[in-house]
């Protein structure tokens, strides 16, 4: 199984081309729009961030479209929690329902099952989830602004680190990449290793049997 993580970024899976252009706007060709709501929470995600919506049904949350600026790693909250030591201040990173969604960079959830099977972990069934092209997922009220929910939604998505003003959110985000370079944007692989090696340790505490961290790593 999985110990350390390799450094040398030529040992890591090559990238392939984002599915989405990195400058690309909530706008971007084929991206779904949102209905032309004057609301509060979709003129923040469309016009401030340039993230493309979709319409919410009556009651029913906003929601945002991956694949163009972003992808999104869906993982257990106590799994995404250790992960959060390699992303930057700016990587945003969203709550709901004991879940927590990582943004990396757009073509990020395409590469997901190589990275797994590069870091020997294709054999298990991990609880790790990936939101790219035509994907969706719930838009969190902005910070501080709870009413911008149609209703209180017990289980609703909050942000845990929002994203940052402006429309540049690309250079804060996880990237296959950044593999083995020091500074700039987060490491994909950093981020898959750890959270995939937190699940399954999660799966083995269910199961009655966690290992000590040592056997974990040389399994």
């Amino acid at each position: 199984m999985a110990g350390t993580l390799p450094l040398a970024a030529s040992t890591a899976p090559h990238p392939r081309r984002p599915l989405g252009s990195g400058s690309a706007r909530g706008g971007s060709v084929g991206a779904p729009r949102g209905p032309r709501s004057p609301g509060p929470l979709w003129h923040w995600y469309e016009n401030d961030l340039g993230w493309a919506t979709v319409p919410a049904s009556p009651g029913e949350p906003l929601q945002l479209v991956t694949g163009v600026r972003f992808d999104v790693l869906d993982v257990p909250a106590e799994a995404g929690v250790e992960a959060l030591r390699h992303l930057t201040p700016g990587s945003p990173v969203a709550l709901q329902g004991g879940r927590m969604r990582l943004l990396v960079a757009a073509g990020g959830a395409e590469e997901l099952p190589g990275l797994l099977e590069w870091l020997e972990w294709g054999a298990l069934a991990l609880d790790v989830r990936a939101l790219g092209a035509r994907g969706r997922m719930d838009a969190p009220a902005r910070p501080g602004h709870a009413e911008d929910l149609a209703k209180p939604v017990r289980g609703a998505a909050v942000w845990l680190r929002p994203p940052g003003a402006g429309c540049e959110v690309e250079a804060s985000l996880p990237t296959l990449s950044a593999a083995g370079r020091v500074g700039g944007a987060p490491d994909l692989v950093r981020v898959v290793e750890t959270v995939a090696t937190e699940c399954h340790r999660i799966r083995l505490r269910r199961a009655g049997r966690e290992p000590g961290r040592q056997a974990l790593a040389s399994s």
